[in-house]
């Protein structure tokens, strides 16, 4: 079969759009590429209105048929069995965690016991990241002939300088550096000094060799926590290349990977990845403050979660209530609390309607429709750049379009119907999700951008005022 996607990807590698005259029109060669889309019925699955072009499913994805069914099941369920849910609900409530948690697994790239559901992301990062520190100050810490930390001295006779550092660069997800360096002082370890960052060349994206050259030049690294994509620009990191280097300098390799869970297929088992984490309500659908995901491999099950908590502890024992924890022999084990049931209802449908679409193909159309932006950008409006890495292998699920006027622009097309955000100092997020876009709203949307901007519309918007976007 044909590749149904290849005019966009051609129309971005230089042959012009279309590639050829008879569909050289924008117009023709969208409505072309939406005739061969095997995923285009998907888009009626999702509720976005009619003048929405929503472009924000990157920080937010919109609700679907399947989510509020499974939602709406789990609600009556509550009203008709009340307590006896936990254990009378089809299925049982009180094994939601790890049942999400078997159908995200391949989704990312894992046995089913080695994924989760629950908390919330940041509690997450806590969790984790405290879980493998204290791994290393216990001496277990993965092993580097000649490299003394790496071989399980830390801290010796308590000298500081030989704490463990986790490393990080400095165009993370905020939360993601606030979670560990609280974790850094909650074992008196002092974050300023032991959370290394990797700075960027450019201010868009990471160099994967800078990363690498960090390891090489710090020996006391036993932590490096990346992100799988970058949530302003959208790059795409080589999840197997870091943890090949973070593995070769003694160090756990953990990633947050928020911005492509459920847009990019993963392998984390394969590549060896330590531990990861993600969340559920952006590419994923699963609804505002949705439930939190994460990922350990199976070598790691059995550790002691550096946040207990009684709903991770082995099941089988769990209503003993035991004064004692014992462990979940699982990813289950990082779970803390009593699952909020409401919040991990949407996920059941959400995933399900994902995996019948297909990650793999998610993915091709995800790259076919960024193709199209950027081809289109590049065309028609010569004032905006494009900060997102054109290669497939770097780009995640959204597009970063700067603009000196970004923060006026992305009002204005809020305004306009098109849904988009702004991340300081000058970039306006795009997000042509693939189960719910259409090659035409690509268009659509570059054309309300070229308006906005030759009109000067935006130009009467104020700035700084703040808000959610």
């Amino acid at each position: 079969m044909d590749d149904p996607y290849a005019p966009a990807r051609d129309a971005l590698a230089g042959d012009g759009l279309g590639g050829g005259a008879a569909d050289a029109d924008p117009a023709v060669l969208a409505a072309r590429l939406d005739d061969a889309d095997p995923l285009s019925g998907f888009a009626d699955r999702y509720h976005v209105a009619d003048d929405v072009l929503y472009m924000d499913g990157n920080s937010l994805g919109p609700a679907s048929d399947a989510a509020l069914a499974s939602l709406d099941r789990v609600a009556e369920e509550w009203r008709e069995l009340l307590i006896s849910g936990w254990t009378d609900a089809d299925p049982p409530w009180f094994s939601v965690g790890e049942r999400l948690g078997d159908a995200l697994a391949p989704l990312v790239g894992a046995d089913p016991s080695e994924v989760v559901v629950g908390n919330s992301i940041t509690v997450n990062i806590h969790a984790l990241v405290g879980t493998f520190l204290d791994e290393l100050l216990a001496g277990n810490g993965p092993e580097r002939e000649g490299v003394a930390a790496a071989d399980g001295t830390w801290a010796p006779d308590g000298n500081p300088e030989a704490d463990p550092a986790v490393l990080v660069n400095a165009l993370d997800f905020p939360s993601d550096h606030y979670a560990i360096r609280a974790q850094l002082r909650q074992r008196g370890i002092d974050p300023d000094e032991k959370l290394r960052v990797v700075e960027s060349r450019d201010g868009r994206t990471i160099d994967p060799r800078d990363i690498e050259a960090a390891l090489d030049a710090h020996d006391d690294v036993g932590v490096v926590f990346m992100p799988t994509a970058l949530y302003r620009s959208g790059q795409l990191f080589d999840v197997g290349r870091i943890t090949e280097a973070a593995h070769g300098a003694g160090a756990y390799a953990g990633f947050d990977a928020a911005h492509s869970a459920g847009a990019v297929p993963h392998a984390f088992g394969a590549a060896g990845v330590d531990f990861a984490v993600w969340c559920t309500y952006k590419y994923l659908n699963a609804g505002p403050g949705s439930i939190g995901a994460l990922f350990v491999a199976e070598r790691h099950h059995g550790l002691t979660p550096a946040l207990a908590g009684w709903w991770g502890h082995e099941k089988a024992t769990q209503f003993e209530m035991n004064m004692t924890y014992t462990s979940a022999d699982s990813a289950g084990a990082w779970q803390i609390g009593t699952p909020p049931l409401l919040s991990a209802a949407p996920l059941e449908g959400s995933v399900e309607l994902l995996r019948e679409a297909g990650i793999d193909r998610l993915r091709e159309k995800s790259l076919a429709l960024t193709d199209l932006l950027i081809a289109l950008v590049d065309e028609r409006l010569p004032d905006v750049a494009v900060g997102t890495p054109r290669e497939h292998r770097a780009r995640g699920g959204h597009v970063a379009l700067e603009h000196p006027e970004a923060e006026r622009l992305s009002k204005a097309l809020t305004d306009r119907g098109v849904v988009v955000d702004f991340r300081p100092p000058n970039v306006v997020r795009v997000c042509p999700a693939a189960p719910y876009t259409s090659f035409a709203d690509v268009l659509a949307v570059v054309d309300e951008i070229e308006t906005v901007l030759e009109s000067g519309i935006h130009e009467e918007y104020a700035t700084g005022e703040g808000g959610v976007t």
